[in-house]
This record gives C-alpha cells, sequence and structure tokens, in this order.
C-alpha cells in the first residue's frame, strides 16, 4: 500500500520540481520568499492536484483485470496453497 502512495505524493511533487528547477536555471534565488509567490504556488497546487486525479483515472482504466473476466479466489487444492487468479 505504501507504494501507490509514495507514487502519487511524487506525482504531486513534479510541478514544484519543475518550477525549483526553472528557478535555479534562470538563478533567480531558490530559497528567497519572493520567488515563491502565493499565485504561483497556487498554480502550481492546482497542476499537481489535476496530475494526481489524471493518474487515479488512468490507473483505473488501465490497470486490473479486462471487462467481463472471473476471479477465482486463492484456495486449497491437495494441502497446497494456489493464489487467485483472473479468468
Amino acid at each position: 500500500m505504501i507504494r501507490p502512495v509514495l507514487t502519487e505524493v511524487g506525482i504531486f511533487l513534479i510541478p514544484f520540481a519543475l518550477y525549483a528547477l526553472f528557478l535555479v536555471a534562470t538563478r533567480s534565488g531558490l530559497m528567497l520568499q519572493a520567488s515563491w509567490p502565493v499565485h504561483v504556488i497556487a498554480r502550481l497546487v492546482l497542476g499537481s492536484l489535476l496530475l494526481v486525479v489524471v493518474s487515479f483515472i488512468l490507473l483505473a482504466h488501465f490497470s486490473g483485470a479486462p471487462p467481463n473476466s472471473t476471479y477465482i479466489p486463492a484456495h486449497i487444492e491437495n494441502g497446497k496453497f494456489v493464489p487467485g487468479v483472473e479468468k
């Protein structure tokens, strides 16, 4: 469960990292408060949320079992564990 959460956090941080790289490239002062005005932070947050929502939609669309497939749950056969499968 930690991997999907860290993936989404990483996706959320992408616009902030790109803006920080832009500040470094333009030598504008990465740590100066004037380089991080509220309207820029608000746009970065909105862009980040949009990226996260798009990633959730793509994850739901392209992952999982195909439509009309049947899930066979994990079970024991002849004393051996058989993991669940999609058919």
